[in-house]
């Protein structure tokens, strides 16, 4: 079925006179770019290489250039009879969404409509004339992830497993286990966890189901629920891909496997333990992206970033970063880490487990069957000449005081613990049998921090809060305007208003007041107070100057940046 579309290079030389026309570009970054194009590229290839223009600009000029509109994909939704016409992966391949049937012809999304190649392809397999629209790439990409679920094609494979008798023990021989159809739900699990930013999967037996759900932006979410009978094989096939014993299911047990994506790889750490209703399994997804990010990338308010940058830029001393599970705080470690001059500074890290590796740092895994434990871990660093040492987690009174001592002897210690604020850090450093003196010698600084989601940039809009949420924010910031900027709900945050989190933080600075307070066996009350005196940010206000920016809203505030006083 061909298609009048005009030639793909002709069209665009005339796309950069439309950009040129549009002061979108000027002549003279146009030149730079003719002069700079490379292995068969255009100069609108090297303007969108270099963020001189961005897609959404081609887009709109393209749009112009062709007379197709374009479209807006957060504003409509794709229907169900159009998606069911194209494949998913003719649809990756060419970088399209189908949106529409109207009067008989397919209405797809792309973002080269010039692709006559795609669009008569498209074409073949849907039976139908296809009408193009202009799309940009991360809008197609998102909602890609978003319509084109694992859900039906989960289905299609359970239905070729075949089941056990109920009244009978299943049986897992090698064939069951590693059969194509257990093999590939597993793995279409997984690759829409990926697409969904889940962080975790969990896998867990019901009354008479198998419930999948994946945990996004911190909250969990039901992803479907499978036959019952599905339950053993594919547990043990995680278990297989993760290296542990599939026959012991009494014990709790972990394990890992690289995982190959259609983002590329990523790392999936599993955990398994039994329960009354069978054995469930947790797959934690870690991003290697993540060991790239920069503090300015965590959510730190100007101030707060000063303050920190302070405080890692000192030659040794001992820098905490406290919160509960799941706050976020091995990624601001990685950050912190990611700050130093690796060629010449020694970087030796003990942790447990290794989430994500460095070039240029030395790791070690903590292994209690070799008697490698923070504390043994932390001894042998020490005669290794290190500049910068990361405790994965101070969780004992011997690393605590190694850590310490390490601190006071020239060495910049980095390390997590489980506090509920700055402060608390302080008397859980004491708890730990350190003594005042030694913590208020070897204490740099303690950063505190929760995670909150951010509201999703897509469906913004201005609502109205609850009186109870309009007090939280009078009695921090002051008056509250009418209205705040909360998402509405959309495709691209599957209508839950949030996409993305984003740090609140408290980072306390050791000054000589605070020390001699300490020292003095002052209560948490007269440290807290003497550093809100000296300028301290708690969380909560951190929480509610970003709600003030838009980023976040109070509610999330509220929920997350608790403290108990």
């Amino acid at each position: 079925m061909k298609l009048p579309l005009p030639d793909l290079p002709a069209a665009r030389r005339d796309l950069i006179d439309v950009l040129l026309d549009a002061d979108l570009v000027s002549a003279a970054q146009v030149e730079a770019a003719r002069l700079a194009v490379t292995n068969g590229h255009s100069p609108l290839d090297v303007l969108l290489a270099q963020n001189i223009i961005n897609p959404r600009d081609v887009a709109m000029a393209f749009s112009l250039q062709l007379n197709l509109p374009l479209i807006e994909l957060k504003r409509h939704v794709v229907q169900p009879a159009a998606l069911e016409l194209v494949p998913e992966h003719l649809a990756r391949r060419y970088g399209l969404i189908p949106l529409d049937v109207i009067n008989g012809e397919l209405i797809v999304v792309i973002e080269n409509p010039l692709d006559v190649q795609a669009l008569e392809d498209v074409a073949l397999r849907a039976g139908l004339h296809v009408r193009p629209a202009l799309g940009v790439r991360d809008d197609i990409q998102e909602a890609l992830a978003q319509y084109y679920r694992a859900g039906t094609e989960i289905e299609r494979q359970l239905g070729q497993i075949a089941p056990e008798p109920a009244a009978v023990e299943p049986r897992l021989t090698v064939e069951a286990i590693t059969q194509n159809p257990v093999a590939r739900v597993v793995e279409l699990i997984i690759n829409q966890a990926i697409r969904d930013r889940a962080s975790d999967v969990h896998i867990m037996p019901d009354v008479d189901t198998l419930r999948v759900r994946y945990r996004i932006d911190g909250i969990l979410h039901d992803m479907l629920q499978v036959p019952l009978s599905v339950h053993a094989p594919l547990v043990s096939r995680i278990k297989i891909l993760a290296e542990m014993n599939i026959a012991e299911r009494r014990r709790p047990q972990d394990g890992q496997f690289t995982f190959t994506s259609d983002h590329g790889e990523v790392d999936v750490r599993v955990a398994t333990a039994e329960t009354v209703r069978g054995e469930m399994a947790v797959l934690r997804i870690l991003d290697k992206s993540i060991s790239l990010l920069q503090l300015r990338d965590l959510g730190f308010l100007p101030d707060a970033l000063r303050s920190i940058e302070q405080l890692y830029a000192l030659p040794f001393g001992m820098l905490l970063v406290s919160g509960p599970t799941g706050a976020g705080k091995t990624t601001t470690l990685y950050a912190l880490m990611n700050q130093f001059n690796r060629i010449e500074r020694n970087l030796i890290t003990i942790e447990d487990p290794i989430e994500y590796q460095f070039d240029r740092i030395s790791q070690i895994q903590v292994n209690r069957q070799a008697n490698i434990t923070f504390a043994n871990g932390l001894r042998a660093i020490l005669r290794l000449d290190p500049n910068v040492i990361l405790v994965g987690e101070i969780r004992d009174q011997e690393t605590a005081q190694i850590a310490v001592q390490a601190a006071l002897t020239g060495h910049l210690v980095l390390s997590s613990i489980h506090a509920n604020d700055s402060v608390g850090a302080l008397f859980r450093l004491i708890d730990l049998g350190v003594e005042p003196f030694l913590a208020a010698s070897a204490l740099v600084g303690i950063v505190a921090q929760r995670l909150v989601r951010k509201v999703c940039d897509r469906c913004l809009t201005l609502r109205d809060i609850s009186p109870e949420e309009r007090l939280a924010y009078e009695a921090e910031i002051g008056p509250a305007p009418a209205q705040f900027r909360r998402g509405q709900g959309c495709n691209f945050c599957a209508e839950t208003g949030y996409r993305g989190r984003t740090g609140v933080f408290e980072v306390l600075s050791m000054t000589e007041s605070l020390r001699h307070c300490l020292i003095t066996q002052g209560s948490a009350d007269d440290i807290r107070a003497t550093a809100l005196a000296e300028g301290l940010v708690t969380m909560w206000r951190d929480g509610m100057l970003k709600t003030q920016a838009g980023i976040t809203t109070v509610r999330e505030v509220m929920r997350n940046a608790y403290t108990i006083r």
